[in-house]
């Protein structure tokens, strides 16, 4: 069952099912609209964002455009620095790009009037023959273009590490963090963002913990083997455990320098296996030290 969760991006005008009707309308007015929902998944307590939905509820009180006509504020105000920019064709034969200021309007708002846009970044340039279907274009692709990326899984950790004891909490976290990458695509500098959103942890003993989206944390070591954190596991049989970590990456993208719009996908990224190697223990009552008695039970010199 899907069930409303958070929003992105709303859009600057209804969306429509049919792209010429979408390319039209954006053509009328010399406006991109940008919009976008996510929605929460009951089953798997994922997010999954949705482009093009004009009238969704959002968290974000704003709506965006990209104005083709690179106007300033009024409809007949062109902003000086589109009539000084260029925007040179980035390859060998290819169109010249089409100046357009970033702007916002509050979302109560419906059908802003011109009053009600303000820039927020800009000019910049949009390249192609049509640079209303560019977003669109992109947003195609965007989801193939974020799982190429090298983002760094981080690692798993485990304390205590690479001895832990049986019946003892074993506490595990992740090093994964949030990293940023700028590419070209379709001719648009476009800036993506990873974002770990949650994580599985695979014990290696056939039980797991996750999704969840506690990444853990490190504790003293004066805590090892006795506090239980939301990230920890108890051994319940000693031997040898592959442990690992699957973290599930959330995406960002924006096109040259416009608002960052949700990624309909996720990269999920698994670490390379770390041997947990779990031990048990003995009581005994001895009548020496080691330092007195290396060969008494239990010191390192024992006789087997």
């Amino acid at each position: 069952m899907i069930v409303a969760g958070m929003l992105g991006l709303a859009a600057a005008l209804p969306a429509h099912a049919d792209s010429d009707s979408w390319t039209g309308a954006n053509n009328e007015t010399g406006t991109v609209d940008v919009g976008s929902r996510l929605l929460l998944d009951a089953d798997t307590g994922k997010s999954v964002a949705v482009l093009g939905s004009a009238n969704f509820p959002t968290d974000d009180p704003n709506q965006y455009m990209a104005d083709t006509h690179c106007r300033a504020d009024g409809p007949d105000t062109v902003d000086p620095g589109c009539l000084a920019l260029s925007c040179p064709a980035t390859t060998p034969g290819g169109d010249e790009g089409t100046p357009v200021i970033w702007k916002q309007a509050p979302k109560s708002i419906t059908n802003p009037g011109w009053t009600n846009w303000i820039p927020i970044s800009g000019p910049t340039c949009l390249y192609d023959a049509k640079p209303e279907n560019v977003l669109a274009n992109i947003a195609a692709r965007i989801l193939n273009d974020f799982r190429q990326l090298p983002v760094n899984p981080g690692t798993l950790q485990a304390q205590p590490f690479p001895h832990t004891l049986k019946g003892g909490p074993t506490n595990f976290y992740t090093t994964a963090t949030e990293q940023a990458f700028d590419l070209t695509i379709l001719g648009q500098t476009v800036h993506l963002t990873a974002t770990p959103a949650s994580f599985t942890y695979t014990f290696g003993d056939g039980t797991s913990l996750g999704p969840t989206p506690a990444a853990g944390y490190p504790i003293p070591e004066t805590d090892w083997l006795l506090n239980q954190t939301r990230t920890s596991h108890t051994y319940t049989a000693t031997g040898n455990y592959p442990a690992t970590i699957t973290t599930s990456y959330t995406g960002t993208y924006s096109v040259n320098n416009g608002p960052p719009l949700p990624i309909n996908g996720t990269l999920d990224l698994t670490t390379e296996p770390k041997t947990i190697q779990v031990w048990k223990t003995e009581k005994a009552l001895v009548a020496d030290t080691c330092q007195e008695n290396p060969t008494s039970w239990g010191c390192p010199n024992a006789e087997k």
